[in-house]
Formats: structure tokens, sequence, C-alpha cells
């Protein structure tokens, strides 16, 4: 396997950080890794070896504002950005491998990145996978509190309106530790601008989902909590078409499903439905 990391221009000039792993021989497709809210890319890189055992090449980025990536911390700046951010790495990837399919892969905020990607960009994809997509909460913010957010989001965009529990990540232990003393994960409180957008983000994709004409794979633990299916749920069913639509649910797992104890499940039913 051949490892290596690459800077770029993302949207607004801001300078986005990437890795790339490939197999020894031609890849049989591309996948690109769209990871999670205040996480990074790095922490994918299992993910990637197993998926570069089966002769994928796999891409992924530092979203603005996380990791490597420049921005302010955690903050998005605009869900446009991130889309466009996405769609310049997916354009990347293809020019290195002509003729090859992509695929996207988006995990929680970046299942909703990839979404956006994919209905913008479509013609360019061959399938999308999401794993615990964030496209609706369990209970919507009163309208105060999102007049609030939106406020904050204009006068003050890097205010923390959001903390992420780091034991509702995993149920194993040893994740949930390497992720309170990763330095690439922000561990303070999510900027006001990022929940605006993304709170926006959802009602948008919410109402576009049905256009989605990729075959999609759509990964999900029962236990989440920072992503409850009951919420996406109904979303998944509105997403795509019924005959190209398939939905894994994982009985008690959390929300990292590539990085809970029975990840090797997981990952080999992603790999079963990647070789289709």
């Amino acid at each position: 396997m051949k490892h290596r990391e690459m800077e770029f221009p993302g949207c607004t000039d801001t300078s986005l950080h990437g890795q790339v792993w490939l197999p020894d021989t031609p890849p049989r497709a591309v996948i690109i890794i769209s990871h999670g809210l205040a996480e990074h890319c790095g922490r994918y890189a299992e993910l990637a070896g197993r998926l570069v055992e089966r002769g994928f090449a796999v891409y992924a980025l530092d979203h603005r504002g996380h990791g490597r990536s420049g921005g302010p911390r955690a903050n998005i700046e605009r869900f446009d950005y991130v889309v466009s951010d996405l769609g310049t790495f997916v354009g990347r990837a293809q020019r290195e491998h002509p003729g090859v399919p992509v695929i996207l892969l988006g995990h929680s905020m970046g299942g909703a990145i990839a979404l956006g990607c994919a209905l913008k960009y479509e013609n360019a994809l061959r399938a999308l996978v999401l794993s615990a997509p964030t496209l609706a909460v369990a209970q919507p913010p009163s309208l105060l509190k999102r007049l609030t957010v939106k406020a904050l989001s204009s006068l003050s965009p890097n205010t923390g309106v959001m903390m992420l529990p780091a034991r509702a990540v995993s149920r194993d232990p040893q994740v949930v530790r390497k992720y309170e003393k990763d330095p690439l994960v922000f561990h303070g409180a999510i900027p006001a601008r990022t929940l605006a957008e993304l709170l926006d983000a959802m009602a948008y994709l919410q109402q576009r989902a049905h256009e989605l004409r990729l075959p999609v794979l759509i990964q999900h633990g029962s236990a989440d909590e920072l992503v409850p299916l009951s919420a996406t749920y109904p979303v998944y069913q509105q997403l795509g078409l019924a005959k190209r639509r398939t939905i894994q649910i994982y009985d008690g797992l959390y929300h990292e499903i590539y990085n809970e104890p029975e990840r090797d499940r997981v990952i080999r039913d992603l790999e079963t439905w990647l070789a289709v």
C-alpha cells in the first residue's frame, strides 16, 4: 500500500489537507471519504487500509476548519463551501485515475456534505455510502433557539453553542480514549455558524432527497445518540430510488460504526455492497 498527503486550495482559497491510500495495482474504484463534525480524515486510516486490501484507492480530506485544513476551528463557514471543497477533491481524484469509478463515503456531518455533493455532481459519481448521516435531529430546536443561533452565526460565528460527548462515539473504550487525546479532534463547543449551516442544510437535503439517482448504501447503529436513527430513518426512506437503496441497521451500535467492537462485520457488509 502506498500513502501520501497533499495540500490544495479549496473554495475561497482556504488551504485544505488530504490523504491518499493506494493499492499496489490499478484500483477497481476510488472511494472518497468525507469525515464527521469536529474530527479529521486521519481517523479513517484503518478503514482505508481495509478497502485498499480489496483493491480500492482511498482519498480523504480534512474539511475546512478541521484537522490540518485551514479556517477557524470546527467552523465550516458555509455548507456550500464544504460541498464545493469536496467536489474539488473529487475532481483531483478523477484526474489522477481517469476512467475509474468514484464512490463517495460520508459519515455524520460528512454524510450530509457527501449527499449535497452527490446531488450537485451526480454525473461524476458511481455510488454513495452514508454512515449515520446528519440529515435530521431528534428534537427540532425551538424557534427562539433557531433565531438565537442564527443571530450568533452572523454576529459571532465562532461562539460555541453545542458540545459533542466523546462517550457517544463508540462502545470501545480505547476508541473513546484515542478520540479524547487526539490533538486534531476539536474538543470545544461547536461554533454557531456551523450549527446554523447544518440546520439549514438538513432542511434542504430532506426536500431534495428524492432526487438522488445514484445507488446508495446507508449504515447506521440503532443506539446512536448523536444522530438518532428514529429521526433519520424517515429521510432514508425518501432517499433516491427504492430499488437502488440499501439500508443496514446494526442493533446496539453507537455513532461511529466503523470504530465499534463489531467493526469487522460492518466493514465486511460495506465491502460486499461495493463488490456488487
